[in-house]
Order: structure tokens, then sequence, then C-alpha cells
């Protein structure tokens, strides 16, 4: 299957929350990234409400009931609140990312070999699953804990690719992205599934689907919505698919 192409509507939602008129809107955001191809919707709500808010979950929620065949993936800590979301909003993946409430962004992995950890994420796995989400695990390259994310009762990994994109055009980019390679076969060995996501963007984005095997899923947005400012949010869109698939037959 094709590498798929989910935008995070994050900083969207951060520049509306500037002013009290509503715009730009989330909901439009997402319907003309829709229309253009985009997979899927991503949303990280987090506690303080800096970007993404509550109503956004549900309002996103409601668009993609018209898009069936497409993905809505909403991710954060599950000890924080992430868990109400996914049982009010049934998305297609929860993405399990541990960060603190007052975390500016997403800067590592779990940490599997903590028993604590482990205890923790189990039931709130088991939950999604009786709800009928998929969970991702948002993942360090780190090969010896694939194993551990599978055997925790996840379906997929999201590998935190931030590493890879500090070393776009450095003498360290062939070793990350090696890193990358031999972590995803890995997740693979161990019967997960492979997404991958932050700070990628138009330049990193074709070496790394080519190159990293079994990757199912590319959650983009910073990049995505600071193109989008210069090309629109359907141009943009277009652009990150024909990086995609330019890279898939390379």
């Amino acid at each position: 299957m094709p590498t798929q192409l989910s935008v995070n509507l994050n900083k969207v939602a951060l520049v509306r929350n500037t002013r009290h008129l509503g715009i730009p809107s989330v909901t439009r955001a997402a319907r003309l990234c829709l229309q253009a191809g985009a997979h899927g919707i991503t949303v990280h709500p987090r506690p303080d409400g800096r970007h993404i808010r509550a109503d956004d979950v549900h309002a996103l929620a409601a668009v993609l009931k018209d898009w069936p065949e497409r993905e809505y993936n909403i991710e954060g800590n599950p000890t924080q609140n992430l868990m109400d979301f996914i049982r009010a909003a049934r998305p297609a993946q929860a993405t399990f990312v541990p960060d603190s409430e007052d975390q500016f962004t997403s800067d590592h992995g779990w940490d599997l070999t903590d028993a604590g950890v482990t205890a923790r994420l189990r039931p709130l796995i088991d939950e999604c699953h009786q709800l009928g989400v998929r969970v991702s695990l948002f993942m360090d390259p780190l090969t010896e804990q694939m194993a551990a994310a599978r055997a925790v009762g996840a379906d997929r990994v999201e590998l935190y690719t931030e590493p890879y994109a500090a070393a776009w055009g450095t003498p360290d980019q062939a070793h990350q992205l090696q890193r990358y390679a031999a972590a995803a076969q890995a997740a693979l060995d161990a019967g997960l599934g492979v997404n991958a996501g932050h700070d990628l963007n138009l330049h990193n984005l074709g070496a790394f689907v080519a190159r990293v095997p079994g990757l199912l899923e590319v959650s983009i947005g910073h990049a995505f919505i600071a193109d989008a400012l210069e090309r629109g949010y359907a141009a943009t869109t277009e652009a990150y698919l024909h990086c995609i698939a330019q890279a898939a037959h390379s």
C-alpha cells in the first residue's frame, strides 16, 4: 500500500486562536485537504487548548463522517485528556504520545523498558481496541523497543523523525536514515505497522519514504501549513502526494 498522507491541523488552530473571529477555519482546512486527496487528518489536542480545542475534535469527527474511507487520527498523552476524545469521537487511529502537559512540542518516544509505563499503557490500549480504534505508539527509532511495543498491544508505531530532519543535509544524514530503516524493519518483524512524523517536509520526505521499509503513513503539520501559506491547501496537498509517489517509484 502506498504511504498515506495525514495532515496535522494544529497550526491552523493556533493562528485562529490569536483572534476571536473563527478564522482560519479548521474544518474548512480539513475539507480542502481531503478534497485534494489527503488520506487523513491528524490533531493533537493538548490540555491547555493552545491550538486544537475540544470543539474542533468533535467538529472534525463530523467532517470525517463525510469521508468514511479517510482516516481520523487523534494523538496525545492517554494519561491526560486524550481518552475522553477517543471515547467520544471513535477515530480510526489513536496515537499515544508521552508529552508532559506543558511540553512545547513532542520530542521523544515512549520508554517501554519501564514496567510502570507499560502497565499504564496496556489497559488504555485494550480500551481503544474495544472501541474499535487502532493504536499507534510514538517511538524513538530504537530497534530493541519495537517488540516491546507489540507486546504491550500496539498495532503500529509512529517513528519520531526530528533527529532525521535535523541531520538532513549534514554528514549524519545517511546514518540517521539507516537508523530509521532498521527501526522500521524491526517493527515489521514484530508484526507492527509503521507510521512516521515530526519535521518532515518536501525536502526530506522523499528520501525517507524511499528508504524506510513498510511505511504506511506520514503525519505532517508544521511544514505543511508553512507551505500552505504560500501554495494554498490544495496545491500543498498535491505537492506532498507527488513527493510520496515519486519516492515510491524511485
